[in-house]
C-alpha cells in the first residue's frame, strides 16, 4: 500500500510539473513529461536490457575504446555538452544504431561491418547523438508506452516480476519510430555535430548510400525505426553544398576504421 501511494504521488508530482522544454536543436517549446533527470534514470535502467536483447557488447576493449572515442569527439561539440555519454557496439548481426534518453547510444556489429571510414562512424553517431539532445526518445516513450508505466519500472525493485517488466518494455522501445521531422533534425544536428568535431560530412552521405543498397539487398532492421534514405540523401547533399563545401581537413580516417574496428571484427 505503501509502494502504490509513493508511485501515486510521483505521478501526481510529474504531472504538476509537466510543461514545455525548449529543444535546443529546432528551438522550438515540446511538451515534455520527464524531467532531464528522469531521462538518465530510464537511459540507465533500460541500457543494460537493450544489451542483453542485442547480444552483448562486442568482446573487445580496444573497438569499444575507439566506437567511444569518436562518439565524444561528437558529444563535446552538441547542445548538451555537460550530459554523461556512453557509446557502445553490440555483438547483433542486424544492421542498426539506437539511442536511449540520458546519453546512452548503441550501434550493432552488423551496421559497423558495412562502414569503411571512421566519418562514417561519426554521422551515425552523430545521428543517435542528436535525438538524444533533442530528447526525441523521451517525448516518444512518454506518448507511445506512457509515463506512469515507465516510472513505475525505474523506480521499481530489481525482483523478478520488475526484471520481466524491463525485458517486456524494452522490446518496446525498440519498436519505437521516430517521424520524418525528427529524423530530418537529426541527420542535420548530427552533420553539423560531425563536421565541429573535424569530420568529413559526406561520410553521412555514403552511409545513407550503403543503408539504401543494403535494403535493396534484403529488408534490413535499421528501416524498422528509420524511414528510408532517398530523400535524407537529397537534403543532406543540399546541407553540405550551402555550408560546407569549401571546408578542407576533414578527417575520414579509412585506415584507422579498417584497423581498429574491421580487423576486430574478424575476431568476433
Amino acid at each position: 500500500m505503501r509502494a502504490k501511494l509513493r508511485f501515486l504521488t510521483t505521478s501526481l508530482i510529474l504531472c504538476l510539473c509537466a510543461g514545455c522544454a525548449v529543444n535546443p536543436i529546432t528551438g522550438e517549446e515540446e511538451l515534455m513529461f520527464m524531467t532531464e533527470q528522469q531521462d538518465v534514470a530510464i537511459g540507465k535502467k533500460y541500457a543494460p536490457e537493450i544489451e542483453k536483447q542485442m547480444g552483448g557488447k562486442i568482446n573487445s576493449g580496444s573497438l569499444q575504446n575507439y566506437v567511444d572515442v569518436v562518439g565524444q569527439k561528437i558529444a563535446r561539440v552538441s547542445h548538451r555538452r555537460s550530459w554523461d555519454y556512453h557509446f557502445v557496439a553490440l555483438n547483433d548481426d542486424s544492421v542498426n544504431a539506437l539511442a536511449l534518453p540520458g546519453g546512452y547510444i548503441f550501434i550493432t556489429k552488423g551496421m559497423l561491418k558495412h562502414l569503411t571510414t571512421e566519418s562514417q562512424l561519426a554521422g551515425i553517431l552523430a545521428h543517435e547523438t542528436a535525438h538524444v539532445v533533442a530528447r526525441d526518445t523521451a517525448v516518444l516513450m512518454s506518448r507511445e508506452i506512457g509515463i506512469d508505466i515507465l516510472l513505475a519500472a525505474v523506480t521499481s525493485k530489481s525482483t523478478s516480476r520488475s526484471v520481466l517488466t524491463a525485458a517486456d518494455l524494452t522490446r518496446q522501445i525498440l519498436g519505437l519510430r521516430f517521424s520524418r521531422k525528427d529524423e530530418r533534425d537529426a541527420d542535420l544536428a548530427g552533420l553539423d555535430y560531425m563536421v565541429r568535431a573535424g569530420y568529413d560530412p559526406n561520410g553521412m552521405v555514403e552511409t545513407m548510400q550503403m543503408l539504401q543498397n543494403q535494403q535493396q539487398v534484403r529488408p534490413i532492421e535499421f528501416f524498422s525505426t528509420h524511414p528510408a534514405p532517398a530523400n535524407r540523401m537529397a537534403y543532406l547533399k543540399a546541407r553540405i553544398g550551402s555550408r560546407y563545401r569549401n571546408r578542407e581537413g576533414l578527417r575520414t580516417g579509412k585506415e584507422d576504421f579498417r584497423s581498429a574496428v574491421l580487423e576486430r571484427l574478424k575476431d568476433n
